[in-house]
């Protein structure tokens, strides 16, 4: 039976997931300018803080209804589809058009964003493995992965290894979270002192005292990329997850639970997530950036943004794009005739 908290939930969850969407576009179409402009820092840092760890709770909590049986090995095959499809797009227009520097043109180094689908199969194959085993327990696990992993002697975008086991902890935790636990504990007090919060992490953001490195924010390298050699390096991840939990929370604060027509967007988001970093590569390969020298034009680049992100969840650009986002695994998953008949 479909309860009110179900709706709820799923209404609560779909809105957070098209806000988040939106700081995904804006956050990349930042990130060229945060080394020239401190308010694109600043925007970059705190939309850093929160919005990988929110995405992939909110991951995690949708997979709840596919992860095993049927559904789920279907999911498994559309995602590795997807992967192979756009991992070979993005490579093939980085090549011709995008140019960006330190890129491994590699199935097995998966192009910027693209790490969130290879990733995204690694942590339900983990949740599987770890079903049998306490929630608390799976979720104490992963966060002593997600520091240990940063001690591997290799580059931490191979395989998506180092955001793999950094970003654990969230899928695991989406995984279990009810929403009737989260509208418990996110009362209207509660949610001013979120807000406020939230606004306070974004002053601190642009602060130089609290200047995060976005090495680590991005959680893809390990320790030794990030000049960090000493054996007690792993502390500094667990000062990372307490501020993106913090930040995590505070926005928590500012999604709504009403249903609407973020709601109905939120359904689509996995398109701007796969198409939007085609419009950034090829702004920035355009030198279109090279003409932005004020704050309202910063201002400009996040508007544009949001409204780019509007934009792909329309329901043409879904039927225009469909076979390269959603490609059809089905004929994957019926079992294939025997080619031989037994003679009588």
């Amino acid at each position: 039976m479909t309860t009110s908290h179900d709706v709820q939930g799923e209404s609560f969850f779909l809105n957070l997931r098209f806000m988040l969407i939106i700081c995904v576009f804006a956050g990349n179409a930042l990130e060229p300018l945060a080394n020239s402009f401190h308010i694109a820092q600043q925007w970059f840092s705190w939309i850093f803080m929160f919005h990988m760890p929110l995405f992939v709770l909110v991951t995690g909590y949708f997979a709840k209804s596919s992860l095993t049986g049927p559904a789920g090995r279907k999911v498994l095959l559309q995602i590795g589809m997807q992967y192979l499809i756009f991992q070979s797009l993005y490579s093939v227009l980085d090549v011709a058009l995008f140019h960006v520097p330190r890129i491994h043109h590699s199935f097995f180094a998966p192009y910027l964003l693209l790490w969130f689908l290879a990733s995204h199969i690694c942590w339900r194959l983990l949740m599987l493995a770890l079903r049998g085993v306490p929630p608390v327990l799976q979720l104490g696990i992963s966060v002593l992965l997600g520091i240990l992993v940063g001690y591997l002697p290799v580059e931490g975008i191979w395989l998506s290894v180092c955001r793999t086991f950094v970003y654990l902890p969230y899928f695991i935790a989406g995984y279990h979270l009810n929403y009737a636990d989260v509208h418990r504990f996110f009362t209207a007090p509660v949610r001013i002192i979120a807000g406020a919060l939230s606004l306070l992490l974004m002053v601190l953001a642009g602060t130089s005292y609290f200047g995060i490195p976005a090495g680590w924010l991005y959680g893809s390298m390990t320790y030794g990329e990030l000049g960090h050699t000493e054996w007690y390096a792993g502390i500094y991840r667990i000062g990372m997850y307490g501020v993106q939990f913090i930040a995590s929370m505070a926005f928590l604060g500012l999604v709504p639970a009403i249903t609407g027509r973020i709601t109905e967007m939120g359904r689509r988001t996995l398109y701007v997530f796969l198409l939007h970093g085609l419009i950034v590569r090829t702004v920035v390969a355009k030198g279109v950036y090279e003409y932005i020298d004020t704050p309202v034009e910063i201002i400009l680049i996040v508007v544009c943004a949001a409204g780019l992100c509007c934009l792909l969840t329309m329901p043409w650009v879904r039927m225009a794009t469909r076979p390269l986002v959603e490609p059809q695994v089905d004929w994957m998953l019926k079992p294939t005739p025997y080619p031989f008949r037994r003679s009588a």
